[in-house]
């Protein structure tokens, strides 16, 4: 058993390692954002989600795996349907009034519950765009759909998989419409589609707005608060188990190699693979602290593995990949390598902690470790940014500074720690990552909350 898990290891890590050499194509210009083809990055980024089914499978036991394949198929299906009918449109309906993209240009209708008076930028949820109809009936918006239908189902996944078999089918289900037409859309519509957080820099002057490159936010943290809702509401605590901790079992070694190897493809294509980019991003940097974050995260869970209990844990070392990675993608372009790996090693060195927090103290039943993997991790990820940012990158980022910031032309992003030449950009960024923070918290834990207890006290009547 041994040499066939090390044999399709082998085999999956050379066919991987080529997905990557494939992908990676130099800017003929030489410009510095050479890096991932966007189609290709694209079709990889499906990794991401494919990598989460097979750690979710690998730690399941053998009864349970089915349950487990079957349900990221129904995230998939779901999650598709629902962000084409009208969680595209919650989402980039106004996109048109930031972007110069080609095919955008009618995507300009953005409602905001404020006047004009209180100034531009303050957009709730976009008002075009449903079933990529009409305005959005081109080349470019549904470049813009396929890009970001990968993270939506990574959202989705999350809360899903830790939820599948020991819910309601209406539970279930009620967690993916959630997620995919409501709560991901419309934190996508304030972040990523010119909505009010993206804009807390020009309209109250806190840095750049707020700033989550790769979804640490958007994808994980808010996959995590929607799983830890569910499991806290929805699912039976665990029984205080008598004998003493540890490390989880692992059921199929093979998938969970798989499932890290995937993972890590699909995340560096993740953060490749919007649209537009800005001129001061380097894909290569976005990639390496990636992979940096990857093993920082590895070691740091193998580590602890070792300490406690003598031996490495396949699943732990996964899990700990995974956490390194989200944490580092909140500013993955935005910080030197050797701060993505210190952040891959702090997010590992909290899994096991976290999941002994999670299961043994508060006794929830989170079979995928959602909450240690991709809740801490996210958290940590949104925060660094407003910490970390060495303001070398990101010159522009949401309208902000894109000829001068500080008082320094071309400084980007910046918070507290900047490198050699740059101004430090003081609390601002930070309290713009707060904020978006609070309104993630908000938004996907107590509107999900609400509306669970009503359709509970609904079907009690």
């Amino acid at each position: 058993m041994t040499r066939r898990v090390m044999l399709a290891t082998f085999i999956a890590g050379l066919f991987l390692t080529g997905l990557v050499q494939v992908a990676l194509a130099e800017d003929p210009s030489g410009s510095a954002t050479g890096g991932f083809d966007f189609n290709t990055a694209n079709v990889l980024a499906w990794l991401t989600p494919v990598g989460l089914i097979l750690l979710a499978i690998g730690a399941s036991v053998p009864e349970q795996a089915e349950e487990m394949a079957t349900t990221g198929l129904v995230a998939f299906g779901m999650a598709a349907v629902i962000y084409l009918i009208w969680g595209f449109a919650l989402q980039f309906g106004g996109v048109g009034l930031i972007s110069n993209e080609p095919g955008l240009e009618r995507l300009t209708a953005e409602w905001s519950p404020l006047d004009v008076e209180w100034g531009l930028g303050w957009g709730m949820i976009g008002l075009r765009g449903f079933l990529m109809l009409g305005q959005s009936d081109t080349p470019g918006a549904y470049r813009l759909f396929f890009s970001h239908l990968p993270w939506v189902v990574s959202a989705s996944l999350i809360p899903l998989l830790a939820m599948a078999g020991r819910v309601r089918r209406w539970q279930s289900a009620l967690a993916v419409l959630l997620t995919a037409g409501l709560i991901y859309p419309l934190f996508g519509n304030w972040i990523w589609g010119g909505g009010w957080l993206a804009n807390l820099g020009r309209n109250l002057s806190l840095g750049h707005g707020t700033v989550d490159m790769a979804g640490a936010g958007g994808i994980h943290l808010l996959g995590a608060l929607l799983a830890a809702m569910a499991l806290g509401l929805w699912v039976p605590k665990r029984e205080s188990p008598p004998r003493p901790p540890r490390m989880p079992p692992v059921h199929f070694p093979l998938f969970i190699i798989l499932g890290a190897l995937c993972s890590l493809i699909g995340f560096m294509a993740l953060s490749s693979s919007t649209p537009w980019s800005l001129p001061t991003l380097s894909a290569s940097v976005i990639v390496s602290n990636l992979i940096l974050a990857a093993a920082g995260g590895a070691l740091a869970s193998t580590g602890y593995a070792w300490f406690v209990a003598k031996r490495a844990n396949a699943l732990m070392t996964a899990r700990g990949m995974v956490a390194g990675m989200v944490a580092a993608s909140g500013g993955c372009g935005l910080m030197p390598g050797w701060v993505a790996l210190a952040l891959g090693v702090i997010a590992g060195l909290l899994v096991p902690p976290m999941v002994y927090v999670i299961e043994r103290i508060l006794r929830w039943d989170d079979r995928t470790a959602s909450i240690a993997t991709h809740g801490i991790p996210g958290l940590i990820g949104m925060l660094a940014v407003g910490i970390l940012a060495d303001g070398r990158w990101g010159a522009g980022w949401n309208g902000v500074g894109a000829n001068e910031y500080l008082g320094v032309p071309g400084q980007g992003i910046s918070g507290f720690v900047t490198a050699i030449g740059y101004q430090p950009g003081g609390p601002e960024q930070f309290y713009a990552q707060m904020v978006g923070v609070a309104a993630l918290l908000v938004l996907a834990y107590g509107l999900p909350w609400l509306i669970a207890k009503g359709m509970e006290l609904v079907e009690r009547a």
